[in-house]
């Protein structure tokens, strides 16, 4: 989660976005985001000319490619991030979705019912998309996470405490399933006053 006063929390979501080929996120994530773009100098403007520096460097399309999965097509097709994007469907969604999306906008279909995630990841390596960063939302990253098909997680630890009640409508960081206690292994820590910044290996599963 992007922290609203963090400066280095912040930085460190868009140099996530500058090293991705594509943005992977959830349609509830999209439908919150009200006209947002997940571009690197969105979060960490002032530096948008070293990351545009950095994506040339590396050969890589001046921003990533937004990837929207929804199972239902149930988004707002107005959003001014759909031009530049690929949503991926189900033969449902795409009932919901043909002709109202932005001409720009590609649309693929990934079987019926629900997404499989290991053939999403088929899908976006075939055309060539490999370093995917995941932004959410809880239900897709626990699904990815379920099938073990996330290699690292990247966790700020502010120095915030926060209640929940029942029924507030907060989500955590994985919802819809049971990881059992996955194992995480510490790749790098950083530190800014009372922030951590902190890189995990996600361990396989015991089988």
């Amino acid at each position: 989660m992007i922290s609203e006063h963090d400066e280095a929390d912040q930085f460190i979501m868009a140099l996530l976005r500058a090293f991705a080929d594509a943005v992977l996120i959830g349609a509830g994530t999209f439908r919150k985001a009200q006209g947002g773009f997940w571009y690197p100098e969105s979060v960490f403007p002032k530096a948008a000319a070293s990351f545009a520096e950095l994506r040339a460097a590396l050969g890589s399309r001046p921003h990533p490619l937004l990837v929207v999965v929804t199972a239902s097509g149930n988004i707002d097709t107005s959003q001014p991030a759909l031009r530049d994007c690929l949503v991926i469907t189900t033969s449902e969604g795409e009932a919901r979705l043909r002709g109202a999306l932005p001409s720009e906008t590609e649309l693929a279909v990934l079987g019926s019912g629900r997404i499989d995630c290991h053939k999403l990841l088929e899908f976006l390596h075939a055309r060539g998309i490999l370093a995917i960063l995941t932004e959410g939302g809880p239900t897709l990253v626990g699904e990815l996470l379920n099938e073990n098909l996330i290699n690292e997680l990247f966790l700020t630890l502010s120095p915030h405490l926060f209640g929940r009640r029942s029924g507030d409508g907060r989500k955590s960081l994985v919802s819809g399933v049971d990881l059992g206690g996955r194992a995480l292994s510490l790749s790098s820590v950083r530190r800014r006053e009372s922030y951590l910044y902190l890189r995990y290996r996600i361990n396989e599963p015991k089988r």
